[in-house]
């Protein structure tokens, strides 16, 4: 995309890949610059994104979760290596395995949960701290564990945490009644659907905000608000190494893995550019953020349709040049 023409390129981008709205906001030396607002919240009304638009996030929510965690563990209210049955109890009293999953087994996405929760009480697949395998269960069981330390809701914990000190003032992870007015409707195939009205916090997947909020935040992570110096320096250190072209590597059986991705305290990490990096889907929102410390720059883009992620690639290129081993990787997830 040339510099003149990058609105009419995204925009064109979008007819494409029919995705009805966007909203993205950039970082270049730890500045942030203004949110550009395109195309419409809703088919159905064609009502405008504007800058105030809030968009679903998914799993955009899972930084944020793990921003809020390491702050609590700077303060002394919780152990990475601890297990975490000793607040929530075993995610599966059925499991031996279960009793020590800790923190930082969830953050690393390393504890042998599934990703998704079926029927019944979660399996665990393999020895927790045994390799990388995507888990959004892990992070609800990090949430109940959380909520009993603090002995108030999530919620109200990132509200403390993260939404007031950065300014976060139009997010939260439960559906609030204001965000009606200027919420972009996710769509299926160009098809609005339901929007998603959860009323109580869900540390996986349930954050709602702007492109400027989430852009405080990008902000924050980039320079390690908030966070001790080796707390910062754990939160972006690589882990594990991630399966190749998959999130979920339940099996003990070998598998590729990519040279370049890895996992740490919350983020996906490009090793070698040291850039950080993840992914939201949900039906019908589709979401992206990467932040490079070196150079304090980064950008999240947030869409209301299920071919956002298509849109990636140009973007990206486009705010962060150079060769992004985290997109290459997410491919599949398009």
């Amino acid at each position: 995309m040339r510099s003149d023409t990058f609105e009419s390129d995204i925009l064109r981008l979008m007819r494409e890949q029919n995705v009805p709205g966007l909203s993205l906001v950039t970082i270049r030396n730890g500045s942030m610059g203004k949110a550009l607002a395109l195309g419409v919240r809703d088919l159905s009304t064609n009502d405008p994104v504007d800058e105030k638009t809030i968009f679903g996030a998914a799993s955009l929510t899972k930084p944020l979760a793990a921003y809020a965690t390491l702050q609590l563990v700077d303060a002394g209210e919780l152990d990475l290596d601890a297990p975490l049955s000793g607040f929530a109890g075993p995610v599966n009293p059925e499991d031996a395995a279960s009793h020590s999953i800790t923190t930082r087994h969830i953050l690393t996405h390393s504890a042998g949960l599934p990703n998704v929760k079926g029927d019944g009480r979660p399996r665990i697949h393999f020895p927790p701290g045994s390799h990388f395998s995507y888990s959004s269960v892990g992070f609800l069981y990090l949430q109940k564990a959380i909520e009993a330390i603090t002995q108030q809701p999530f919620e109200t914990t990132l509200t403390q945490l993260v939404f007031e000190p950065l300014g976060m003032m139009s997010s939260s992870l439960a559906w609030r009644p204001q965000f009606e007015v200027n919420f972009a409707s996710p769509h299926e195939n160009g098809k609005p659907i339901a929007k998603q009205r959860l009323a109580a916090a869900n540390a996986s997947g349930s954050l709602q905000t702007t492109a400027t909020d989430y852009g405080r935040f990008l902000l924050a992570a980039l320079k390690g608000e908030r966070l001790s110096k080796c707390t910062f320096h754990q939160w972006l250190e690589p882990v594990f190494h991630v399966p190749w072209a998959t999130t979920e590597h339940l099996s003990l059986d070998p598998i590729k893995l990519d040279d370049d991705v890895a996992w740490g305290l919350g983020w996906g990490i490009e090793i070698n550019r040291k850039s950080f990096f993840q992914w939201g889907w949900l039906d019908g929102t589709r979401a992206f953020v990467l932040g490079d410390p070196t150079a304090q720059s980064g950008a999240v883009l947030l869409t209301n349709s299920n071919t956002g992620l298509r849109l990636v690639p140009e973007i990206f290129e486009a705010v962060m040049p150079g060769t992004h081993s985290a997109i290459e990787w997410c491919k599949w997830n398009r």
